[in-house]
């Protein structure tokens, strides 16, 4: 007897537009989840939905079933850059806030301050509540008529219904109950109540439920807004455009027509196109972004090249090996969307609860009509119960607790160099016990620098050796001599202009030559004769993975300079302090052994996984997680952006590549690592002032609704409850503007050691 296979299983990527909170995630996958063998998982902020579903479904039918659920579907376009995404959306949802808001003070003022109540002033409210009804809350009007067509409720739901409810009936006590004769006042009453047989008006509610609603959707856009927008660039770091020859001639075509085999050309300074092999040219490329590599790589004819790395020295001709998905950056690309999709998973509890809550305040609203009208109460207060119950249960402060937070929050750590995205950052803090760190441009400068440079004593000097050196390898192409150059322009004493040399030459692979001030300056490989000063800086160079340098003047060794990729001075500092936190640091580089193993030396860092490609990293990220740990991955480069994405919690460098930050949770602007205490100590203060947002928005609903049923809550003063409700939410949230940093505490005992 055989087993039959499972039936393959592949994956689509939707866009689905109209989703506003998390009960429209959970109706788009339960409708898609009734197509047989069909799972999705959908994520709020990206806009996006991930369908595992057998090949035979068609992504056709997954788009009709989105529609089906009210919301529209589409494949995402493979090359959308962040400018074409326009941005009428937001300007139009700005306008229509601060349209409301113009409207609405004024009702909000007249309605709860007795003493301001003039003559007839319950027209005027209701003259400025009408277009804040109707026009101001027609989103939630629009959405909540889909839901009704397809028989389910959102938090939109609550809103119109709220403001229907609260300007029907004022409508009604103005035009039919007596409210709309001149010189009507509307006392401040905690009790539902009718003085005289005038029925009371509840414009404050149909204009305060909309305008703070309307503000938490702002602020929780103005929070996203971007968030797609760095990840595609991960897409763009290939040229959009490419120089092919064919036959001895040369012309541009679009990097989609390239195909594997064809010949390209790249100049210095621009970026390969696609992954190839060099079939002629010689030339440093830079692949810092792309593998890690801290320094500049040589390549000559058969050396493979990566698309995204950039041509820093020669004319190069590269014959194409992979294209479009095959490439390494796409690779790349998929690996993050894939890590992305799968967060949305965290947000099932709240989806769950979502979903109950709308419905469960419906029924009840119902509920509470019938028992009034039941029981024999008067119509007024049975309506006024019901429309409490609504008022006070619209969620506004619930949407309101954590937009508000982040966005104090995102400004505040703006100003000190750091950005945290969003609220399953600042969870993962909570419970991260690992970070996995990248080297270049991370802990390391990320560029070719100076090390130090050894003297031969009772020679020339420093200074003066600086200078000829200087001078020689000003006219030098190679990024070894750019650095020597612009470390002696930066260091010598008063910054003096470098002479002019002459009779200029560079040997490949041995060094430079030139004259200067009369003396013949060299700048060669080291060989085995040299002083004993300089051979032991010549160890200790090659220790550290650092390229030595001989400079002779005049055919006397001089001085021995070590050039490389330098530690930053606040790496020291944060991996002591990461170390204080309780969180163990691991690093991870697509760089040498000999160059990592002296950086995590130098720090004190005990695991050191060198040569790692970017899905190297990504799988040891995982591996780590299987092992039961709270992984944060932090870097700066492309070859980062999937282990960023793939860990707890992603960590980038603001100085580094749009795709790691846009895989990231927290950005450290400056590129500043020691920042990075500070993001840690920012997310967690962030996350509790959250907690303390949605702690009140919830308690706040337990309090005042069962009040509004029992007949204790009048409309206006649910209407103020809801406001207050939500104005505290906001002023706990601007706390956080206040918040600083601790002071550095010192260096601590790795502090003091320096690279070998």
């Amino acid at each position: 007897m055989t087993t039959e296979p499972p039936p393959p299983i592949v994956t689509t990527d939707l866009t689905i537009g109209g989703m506003t909170c998390a009960a429209c995630v959970r109706r788009v996958e339960k409708k898609l989840a009734r197509l047989d063998g069909v799972s999705a998982s959908v994520n709020l902020a990206t806009g996006r939905v991930r369908v595992s579903h057998p090949p035979h479904v068609r992504h056709e039918e997954l788009v009709a079933m989105v529609e089906q659920a009210g919301y529209t579907a589409a494949l995402p376009k493979p090359r959308q850059d962040a400018a074409d995404v326009p941005d009428a959306a937001h300007r139009q949802q700005r306008e229509r806030l601060l349209i409301t808001a113009l409207l609405a003070l004024p009702v909000l003022v007249l309605s709860m301050v007795p003493a301001w109540q003039f003559r007839n002033w319950q027209w005027l409210c209701f003259v400025l509540t009408a277009p804040v009804a109707v026009w101001g809350a027609w989103p939630f009007h629009v959405r909540a008529l889909r839901g009704l067509r397809h028989s389910t409720a959102t938090m939109d739901t609550l809103v119109s219904l709220g403001v229907a409810a609260s300007f029907s009936w004022s409508a009604y006590a103005l035009f039919l109950g007596g409210a709309g004769g001149p010189g009507m006042r509307m006392p401040f009453s905690l009790l539902p109540s009718a003085p005289d047989g005038v029925a009371h008006i509840y414009l404050e509610a149909a204009v305060g439920v909309p305008l703070f609603a309307l503000a938490g959707r702002f602020l929780e856009a103005r929070v996203r807004h971007g968030t797609g927008a760095a990840l595609r660039s991960l897409a763009h770091l290939a040229a959009k455009e490419v120089s092919v020859r064919e036959d001895g001639t040369e012309r541009r075509i679009a990097i989609e027509e390239l195909a594997a085999g064809q010949v390209f050309i790249v100049r210095p300074g621009e970026r390969v196109a696609t992954d190839g092999a060099v079939v002629e040219g010689r030339s440093a490329v830079d692949l810092s972004l792309v593998t890690g590599e801290s320094e500049p790589v040589e390549v000559a004819p058969g050396s493979s090249v990566v698309g995204g790395a950039v041509n820093a020295g020669g004319l190069l001709l590269v014959r194409a090996t992979a294209v479009g998905a095959d490439t390494q950056l796409a690779r790349i690309t998929r690996l993050v969307t894939e890590a992305q999709a799968g967060k949305a998973r965290a947000q099932r509890l709240a989806d769950t609860v979502a979903g109950v809550f709308v419905p469960v305040v419906l029924t009840l609203a119902v509920t509470v009509l019938g028992f009034w009208l039941g029981a024999g109460a008067d119509p007024q207060a049975a309506v006024t119960a019901s429309v409490a119950v609504l008022v006070v249960a619209c969620p506004c402060a619930l949407g309101l607790a954590t937009p508000t937070a982040l966005m104090a929050a995102t400004g505040r750590g703006a100003q000190l160099g750091v950005l945290v995205s969003g609220p399953r950052a600042l969870e993962a803090l909570r419970h991260i016990d690992t970070v996995v760190l990248d080297k270049t441009g991370t802990l390391t400068s990320g560029h070719m620098s100076v090390a130090r440079v050894t003297a031969v004593p009772g020679g020339l000097g420093e200074e003066t050796v600086l200078r000829l050196v200087g001078a020689v390898e000003r006219g030098s192409e190679h990024p070894l001599g750019r650095a020597i150059a612009a470390y002696a322009e930066r260091t010598l004493p008063g910054k003096p202009p470098l002479p002019q040399v002459s009779d200029f030459a560079a040997t490949a692979g041995r060094g430079v030559r030139g004259l200067v001030d009369d003396r013949r300056v060299e700048v060669l490989a080291p060989d085995d004769a040299l002083p004993t000063e300089l051979a032991e800086a010549l160890m200790a160079a090659e220790t550290a993975a650092h390229t030595p340098v001989v400079v002779r003047v005049d055919g006397v060794t001089q001085a021995l300079i070590a050039v490389g990729d330098v530690l930053r001075p606040g790496s020291y500092r944060a991996v002591h302090r990461l170390r204080r936190l309780g969180v163990r640091p691991v690093l991870a580089t697509g760089d040498r052994e000999a160059p990592a193993r002296s950086v995590a030396t130098a720090l004190g860092i005990e695991e050191v996984h060198a040569r790692h490609t970017p899905e190297e990293k990504a799988r040891l990220v995982q591996e780590l997680r299987e092992q039961g740990r709270h992984v944060a991955a932090i870097g700066d480069g492309v070859n980062d952006a999937a282990a960023l994405a793939g860990a707890d919690l992603g960590i980038a460098m603001g100085t580094g590549a749009d795709a790691a930050i846009g895989a990231a949770d927290v950005t450290l602007v400056r590129g500043d690592i020691e920042a990075l205490v500070d993001a840690v100590r920012l997310a967690r203060r962030t996350l509790g002032t959250i907690r303390a947002n949605l702690l009140w928005a919830f308690g706040y609903n337990a309090v005042t609704v069962p009040l509004a049923v029992v007949g204790l809550l009048n409309p206006m003063v649910a209407a103020v409850a809801m406001s207050a409700s939500s104005l505290l939410v906001v002023a706990n949230s601007l706390r956080l503007r206040a918040w600083q940093p601790s002071p550095a505490r010192g260096r601590g005992p790795t502090a003091s050691r320096k690279l070998p």
